[in-house]
């Protein structure tokens, strides 16, 4: 099994990164692991902490209609070059934390996605440069609000609302490129793809960003999402799993529920 890296809040509100053992416990790091962390003596117990989202970035770059096949069902061409947009950091929730549908949309989406977690700052990178950049892979989902999308001709809002990325629930520093992303709604599958069906693999997507802007150590980039997408509604629970990582579940309650605090 692939080493998995965590993030961790303890019952005293202290956050620390770490691995996660098999007994569920977390052996701590001195630092985020892309900033060189190293493990200490200290160890968390499994009844001791809430998981959060396994990094918290500065910033969240993502990328449209990056499988052909999805930008097929929304009836728009392959773009040329890759179609980037940004979602706040504020929308990260963890694992099994909910996703607040908000009252000013009619149709929220989900949108199962291979996310990279960033090692090092990458600026006007290369393809060969940018895939030594890319620290680890873990599992997103690029909640959309999608008539807000269509309404607004740019999608800020639409793909901005609080509690509109899940990411988690580790991060893992390889993957197969054959490895095969599945969304569930409700333990329905809704998505099947294998992740190098992507038009723009990682190397080149990252390159690519790094030309706009300069990227982190603990950024994220969302790969796009292949066809499949569709709308949930409250009470629904969504489930992606990728091959070599593990699997991402949310549920999803109304806005006149208060939100739990985002966990970032």
């Amino acid at each position: 099994m692939a080493q998995r890296y965590v993030r961790v809040q303890t019952l005293d509100g202290k956050i620390f990164y770490g691995l996660l053992q098999i007994d569920r416990r977390v052996q701590v790091l001195d630092a985020p692991p892309w900033m060189k962390g190293q493990l200490t003596d200290r160890v968390i117990d499994a009844e001791s902490y809430q998981a959060l989202a396994p990094c918290a970035p500065s910033k969240i770059v993502a990328v449209g209609k990056n499988y052909a096949n999805h930008a097929a069902e929304m009836g728009t061409p392959v773009p040329q070059e890759p179609l980037l947009f940004l979602k706040p950091p504020t929308t990260v929730i963890a694992m099994e934390a909910e996703v607040v549908y908000p009252s000013e949309s009619q149709q929220v989406d989900y949108e199962g996605e291979l996310a990279l977690v960033i090692g090092d700052r990458c600026s006007h990178c290369t393809p060969e440069e940018a895939h030594s950049k890319i620290w680890g892979y873990t599992i997103a989902n690029d909640v959309t609000a999608r008539d807000l999308q269509r309404k607004d001709g740019q999608w800020t809002r639409a793909k901005g609302f609080d509690t509109f990325c899940p990411l988690g629930p580790w991060v893992v520093r390889e993957i197969n490129p054959g490895a095969r992303l599945q969304t569930f709604l409700n333990d329905q599958p809704v998505q099947s793809a294998a992740i190098s069906e992507m038009v723009f693999p990682p190397d080149v997507l990252v390159s690519y960003i790094s030309r706009v802007m300069t990227l982190l150590p603990g950024d994220v980039v969302l790969t796009g999402t292949p066809a499949g997408v569709g709308a949930i509604g409250v009470g629904d629970r969504v489930r992606i799993e990728i091959e070599g990582i593990g699997y991402l579940e949310n549920s999803v309650i109304a806005r006149t529920v208060a939100p739990q605090e985002s966990q970032t």
